[in-house]
C-alpha cells in the first residue's frame, strides 16, 4: 500500500508540473502580455513602449525560464540601478544588495501579487476558498445522503414502481444545468411577485417580502443562514445527486442479483438485513469513487452558482481573474484546482482498494 501511494504520489507530482506549465503557457501568450502592459502603462502606448515595460519587467525571457522563476527552481532576474539597489522578479524596486533574493515561487510560498484586488495572491485564495468550503461542505451535507437513499431504494427492487419513479426523478436533475434549476429556484422562491412567496404572505405564514433570498452576499459578510444559503445548496446538490443516485442505483441493482444475495434470500434471511449486512458495503464501492469526482466538480462548478447568488468565493474569483487578465491570480487557482484534483483522486483509488478486498489481494 505504502509503494502504491508513493507510486501515485510521483505520477501526481508529474501531472502538477505538466498541467501548470500548459496554464502558464496559454495565460503568458503575446496578446494577453500586451493588455497588461497597456492596462498598466496606458492604453495609448506604442508597440515599442509596449515592449519596453514587458523587457522591463522580465515577461519577454523566454517561457520555460519564466515558468521555472514563477516555480521557484530559477533565480529571478534582477537589474541594479545607478545607485546600487537592485529590483527584478523577486525584489522590489530600491532593495539593497545585501537584502536582495535571489528565489521566489510556489515552492518558496510566494504566489505572486494580483494585478486586479491588489493584494497578496495568497491572501486571496485563502479568503475565497474559505467562503466556497463552506458552500461545499453544505452541499456535501445535503448531496451524499440524499442521493445514496435514493439510489438503495431503487436499487433495491429493479423495476419497481419506486426504482422507476426515483429513477425518472434522477435523470431529470441530472440534465437540468446550474443555471436553469437556479433560474427557476430564484423565481419559484425569492420573488416578491412570483412564485410561492406572494402566497405565503397572503397567508401569513411569512412576514416579508420573499420566502428564500436571491444572493447570497450576506452569507459571505455575516455568516450561511437559511434564508440567503438554501437557493445555493439545493442548486448544486440537486444536479450532482442525480449523477450519484443512478451509480448507486445501478451498483445496488447489480448487487442485488449476485448469487450469495440469492442464496441468503432461501436461507430465509430477513430482506433488512441482507441489504444492510451483504449488499451494501459491496453497492458503495462505485459510488464512493464517484463522490469523490464530486469534490473537484464542485470546486470548479460553482462558477455558475457564485455568479448567479452573487457569492464572492473560488468561483467568482476565477471569473474576476479571467476577466482582468490577473495572471497570477489565474495560475494560483490553476494549482489549487489542480492540487484538489489529483489529491481527490488520490484518496479514490486509496478508498477503492480498502473497499474491495480482491483488489488487495491482486
Amino acid at each position: 500500500m505504502i509503494l502504491f501511494i508513493l507510486r501515485r504520489i510521483g505520477v501526481m507530482i508529474l501531472t502538477a508540473i505538466c498541467l501548470t506549465m500548459i496554464v502558464f503557457s496559454l495565460t503568458n501568450l503575446r496578446p494577453n502580455l500586451e493588455k497588461i502592459a497597456r492596462t498598466e502603462a496606458g492604453s495609448r502606448i506604442t508597440d515599442e513602449q509596449v515592449d519596453t515595460w514587458l523587457e522591463a519587467r522580465g515577461y519577454l525571457e523566454p517561457m520555460p525560464l519564466r515558468y521555472g522563476q514563477w516555480l521557484g527552481v530559477v533565480p529571478g532576474w534582477t537589474t541594479t540601478a545607478e545607485d546600487g539597489t537592485v529590483s527584478g522578479y523577486c525584489n522590489p524596486a530600491g532593495t539593497a544588495p545585501e537584502d536582495a533574493v535571489r528565489y521566489c515561487g510556489i515552492i518558496q510560498g510566494d504566489w505572486g501579487y494580483s494585478r486586479s484586488s491588489r493584494e497578496e495572491v495568497l491572501d486571496v485564495l485563502v479568503r475565497r476558498l474559505e467562503a466556497t468550503g463552506v458552500l461545499m461542505f453544505w452541499v456535501l451535507v445535503v448531496m451524499i445522503p440524499s442521493a445514496l437513499i435514493i439510489g438503495i431504494l431503487a436499487g433495491m427492487r429493479e423495476g419497481s414502481r419506486t426504482d422507476r419513479t426515483l429513477s425518472t426523478a434522477s435523470i431529470a436533475a441530472t440534465a437540468t444545468p446550474e443555471y436553469v434549476s437556479a433560474v427557476l429556484f430564484i423565481a419559484l422562491f425569492a420573488s416578491s411577485s412570483y412564485g410561492l412567496s406572494p402566497v405565503l404572505r397572503e397567508w401569513g405564514l411569512i412576514d416579508r417580502s420573499i420566502f428564500l433570498s436571491g444572493s447570497a452576499r450576506s452569507a459571505y459578510s455575516q455568516g450561511p443562514t437559511l434564508m440567503n444559503f438554501t437557493l445555493p445548496v439545493l442548486t448544486m446538490a440537486l444536479y450532482g445527486m442525480g449523477y450519484i443516485a443512478r451509480m448507486t442505483r445501478a451498483s445496488m441493482a447489480e448487487v442485488m442479483t449476485s448469487q450469495y444475495i440469492r442464496t441468503a434470500r432461501l436461507k430465509g434471511l430477513n430482506f433488512r438485513a441482507i441489504v444492510v449486512k451483504h449488499a451494501l458495503r459491496n453497492a458503495l464501492i462505485a459510488p464512493f469513487t464517484v463522490i469523490m469526482l464530486q469534490i473537484p466538480w464542485l470546486l470548479t462548478g460553482v462558477v455558475i452558482v457564485e455568479t448567479i447568488f452573487s457569492y464572492p468565493g473560488f468561483g467568482a474569483t476565477l471569473v474576476d481573474a479571467a476577466s482582468n487578465n490577473d495572471i497570477e491570480l489565474l495560475m494560483g487557482i490553476s494549482v489549487i484546482a489542480v492540487l484538489v484534483v489529483l489529491t481527490t483522486q488520490l484518496i479514490s483509488d486509496v478508498g477503492y482498494v480498502l473497499l474491495n478486498p480482491r483488489i488487495r489481494i491482486s
